[in-house]
């Protein structure tokens, strides 16, 4: 029979995904056939299964990590927040509607069946399934219907290991609290806990293993420190977006706008990891740096709510001051439509305003449709006539003068546009940094030279070196894995 494990946290950001990750290379290398599962996420920073449709980029990382093809399954339902209190919902891959916070609660719990025969289809000829979590299972207002915690890992019988953040302080409390407020089935389907981010002697904390067992009952599986490792694997919640300013003084700066409603932001992570770059983003409130050499403005969930914002922030002023001075502005996806002079929404697909003006720095014109392109590419560059490939998730559809100068050629079809005088670009292909020749000749293009890595080898890499660390960590009685720790 397929074994199972379900990693849920006691809080968010607090390391599940990178452990998942790791667990699935772990077992992958040991010869088993792994996959990875996650019945609800929310996230804006999605990615295209290879069998067609939108799951969330840590399932596509954990597929990569487990050597298979990334399946809508592995994600059933992912929720794309649009607005503070409502979201996109994606059930297998397809736009199945939207909904306010309180619609979706009363909702979510007609999905359960969607989500479980997802799980058959992941568990069918797997020799193991690690399962994410999300959020907290001690979120107990929100346990009726649930499908992402207990109420998944109840009905389809998933034993769940607990995993405690240390870095953010008050894990003894967490784990403890999580115990004592549970019902008590929730209780019984924990088996056990990981202490996660720690630092220095992990002896310390021998005393509040000691205690925490006392207030609980569970066993501790493993102590895991910070792993330097997880820094460059593309991180998945936007929480995380404070800690990736980089300030490294590299001889090229790139300002990145964080947008409210910013998506798929791990766009940028093979340049941060480029010796000679410094990509730093840029919180609201705050300016964009006058010494950048590249603005690159993100995608976007929601494009003329976020072009609003843009403008209160005043970076359509500094983005003008940073073209005037010769700077360079890639626009991806959102990004690449705000970028136009206008942006038409007449169904009112991302809300209740219908059109916006743009940042009127490429000649392009975008209207929305309720169509979402949904697909993986493999392109070209029209500038530097090297290989690309990436995804495309976006509504609408872009045309003008500008467009006359291509970005990309994807399956003989013109992607994107470029100025006149070059400076300024936008495209609708996602994950474009990741391809090395392109990246080289981009950062050429700019004055600098890349440092020639292979960033997917670094990512593959990356993965290699966390399962090691588990194997090294995790208690030998871990569940699922006692055959091969």
């Amino acid at each position: 029979m397929t074994k199972a494990i379900m990693l849920q946290g006691t809080g968010s950001d607090v390391g599940k995904t990178v452990l998942v990750a790791g667990l699935c290379r772990l077992a992958a290398n040991r010869g088993l056939k792994v996959r990875p599962f996650k019945p609800q996420n929310m996230s804006n920073n999605a990615a295209v299964a290879d069998d067609g449709g939108e799951i969330g980029r840590a399932q596509w990382l954990q597929a990569l990590a487990c050597r298979v093809p990334a399946s809508v399954h592995m994600n059933p339902v992912l929720l794309k927040p649009q607005t503070t209190t409502g979201s996109q919902v994606v059930v297998r891959g397809k736009v199945w509607g939207t909904a306010g916070g309180r619609d979706y609660q009363a909702l979510k719990g007609g999905l359960l069946g969607a989500v479980l025969e997802s799980w058959e289809a992941v568990r069918d000829g797997a020799d193991i399934v690690v399962v994410e979590g999300a959020g907290s299972p001690a979120e107990i207002n929100l346990r009726a219907n649930d499908i992402a915690n207990m109420g998944f890992a109840t009905r389809a019988d998933v034993p769940v290991v607990l995993v405690g953040d240390i870095d953010r302080g008050g894990v003894i409390a967490s784990l403890a609290g999580t115990h004592r407020i549970l019902p008590e089935d929730d209780r019984r389907q924990i088996c056990g806990y990981l202490i996660n981010k720690f630092r220095g002697d992990v002896s310390l904390f021998d005393e509040g293993i000691d205690q925490i067992g006392a207030f609980t009952g569970w066993p501790c599986f493993g102590v895991i420190p910070w792993l330097e490792e997880a820094r460059r694997l593309p991180a998945e919640d936007s929480v995380v977006l404070e800690r990736m300013t980089r300030a490294t003084g590299g001889a090229l700066k790139i300002a990145v706008p964080m947008l409210e409603r910013i998506a798929n932001f791990d766009d940028f992570d093979p340049l941060s990891a480029e010796t000679e770059v410094e990509v730093v983003m840029v919180r609201p409130g705050d300016e964009l740096p006058c010494d950048a050499g590249l603005v690159v403005i993100p995608g976007s969930k929601s494009t003329i709510s976020d072009l609003a914002a843009f403008r209160r922030n005043g970076w359509d002023v500094q983005l003008e001051q940073h073209v005037r001075r010769g700077g360079h502005v890639l626009g991806i996806c959102g990004g690449f439509q705000m970028l136009g002079r206008k942006v038409f929404d007449p169904q009112g697909i991302e809300g209740d305003k219908t059109e916006a003006d743009g940042l009127g720095l490429l000649d392009v014109v975008t209207e929305m449709e309720p169509e979402k392109t949904v697909r993986n590419v493999s392109a070209v560059s029209a500038v530097f006539d090297v290989p690309l490939s990436g995804y495309e998730i976006h509504l609408g559809r872009t045309e003008g003068p500008d467009c006359q100068r291509p970005f990309s050629i994807i399956d003989g079809r013109d992607d994107g546009a470029v100025s006149a005088d070059g400076r300024v670009a936008g495209t609708y292909l996602h994950g474009l940094f990741s391809g090395d020749a392109f990246r080289r000749q981009y950062l050429a293009d700019l004055g600098i030279e890349g440092n020639g890595m292979n960033y997917r080898a670094e990512v593959d890499r990356a993965l290699d070196g966390i399962a090691a660390r588990l194997s090294e960590l995790l208690s030998p009685q871990f569940p699922g894995f006692e055959d091969i720790l």
